[in-house]
This record gives structure tokens, C-alpha cells and sequence, in this order.
């Protein structure tokens, strides 16, 4: 087991889930800041992995959070992270297919996701990092229309998403997806991008 810090907190975890990445503290930083300003409710991380974007974004609030991933290493230490910092009062983790893990009528004030984001053919050139959370699909984009589709549902209104990608391109096309979107457009109102992936930010 390794450990590391993120945003101020100890952060568990191990070669069955991802490595938390430090640029990601990004994330955290910016959704915590669109906290300060958002209306009440909890907020929700999907792939949440080691649990460490989520509670970053939520450790200076009192919102609640809740945590999603399939894979049960992700749970026990995500869990294990909530309580080595004082954070698991307000920690809920669902061992779930993002696809069944919500009920209808919840809401979020913010959604947190970092999906898997790499071409199918691609996974092997990442042999450090476990294919069930690098493995998006054929395009790198499956589990991110997933997240945007479980945004465009559960987002409160005036509701933020962030979302972790690998380039402007994927960004561009999630952008269009959301915009598109059936049963709720979001607009994509800012990019920014690092050297290791990008960040969408998503309201409805």
C-alpha cells in the first residue's frame, strides 16, 4: 500500500486502483470553489477510485458526498481515506455500475468524475495502471457519456459537473454530446486544460 498527499489530505491506495494523479488536485480546487457559491445539496463523484478527488472538493464544506465505482478495491479505500481524515460522517459509498447506482429523483449540487478516458487499443501503453480504470471504450468515451448522462439527470438546477478527460478533443466531443442531450442539455462553459488531461466544467 502507498500513500501520498492531496489537497491536504492522506490518501491510501494501491496497485488495484488508480494512482491519484497531483495535477488532479485541480479538480478538487476548482469544485470547491464552485461549492462556495452553489445552492445546498451533496455531491456526488463518480469513478470515484481512491475517493481522493471527492473528499478534496468537499473537506473545507459541510456537504455530504457520495462515491460510486465498481470496483471494490476502490470502496475499501476510498472509505478507508473518509475515515483517516475525519470525513466519514458524510461519506456514502455505492458499489455500483454508474447506470444503476442513482435513484430517480436524486440531486446534486455537484457531480466530481473522472472516468476512464483511454482508447481500448491504447490500454496497454499504460501498463502501470489497472484496465478497468483506464479502459473508456473504443473512442476513450463510453463511461464519460455515462457521466454526462447521469449529470444531465441528477444535476440540481444551477448544478455544476466536472469532468476529467485526456485532451481538447475529447473535450470537444463531450461538449457536443452534452449539449445534444435528450433529456437535459448542459452547456460545456469552460475547458482547462493540463499536461496530463483537461477539465470540463458542465452546468445546466
Amino acid at each position: 500500500m502507498a500513500q501520498l498527499r492531496f489537497c491536504g489530505l492522506e490518501i491510501s491506495y494501491d496497485e488495484r486502483v488508480l494512482e491519484p494523479r497531483p495535477w488532479t488536485e485541480s479538480q478538487s480546487t476548482w469544485a470547491a470553489e464552485l461549492l462556495t457559491d452553489a445552492q445546498p445539496g451533496p455531491v456526488l463523484e463518480l469513478c470515484a477510485g481512491a475517493g481522493h478527488i471527492g473528499l478534496g472538493a468537499v473537506r473545507d464544506s459541510d456537504r455530504d458526498l457520495v462515491m460510486v465505482d465498481v470496483n471494490p478495491a476502490a470502496e475499501q479505500f476510498a472509505l478507508e481515506n473518509a475515515a483517516a481524515n475525519g470525513l466519514e460522517s458524510r461519506v456514502t459509498f455505492r458499489l455500483s455500475r454508474l447506470d444503476t447506482a442513482l435513484d430517480a429523483g436524486e440531486r446534486f449540487a455537484m457531480v466530481v468524475a473522472d472516468p476512464p478516458w483511454v482508447r481500448s487499443e491504447d490500454t496497454t501503453m499504460f501498463p502501470e495502471d489497472p484496465v478497468l480504470a483506464i479502459d473508456g471504450g473504443d473512442d476513450g468515451l463510453d463511461l464519460a457519456r455515462q457521466c454526462v448522462d447521469l449529470m444531465s439527470k441528477h444535476l440540481a438546477d444551477g448544478g455544476s459537473g466536472l469532468l476529467q478527460l485526456g485532451n481538447r478533443a475529447q473535450a470537444e466531443t463531450i461538449a457536443a454530446y452534452a449539449a445534444g442531450h435528450a433529456e437535459g442539455p448542459l452547456a460545456a462553459v469552460e475547458t482547462r486544460s493540463f499536461d496530463r488531461g483537461v477539465l470540463v466544467h458542465l452546468t445546466r
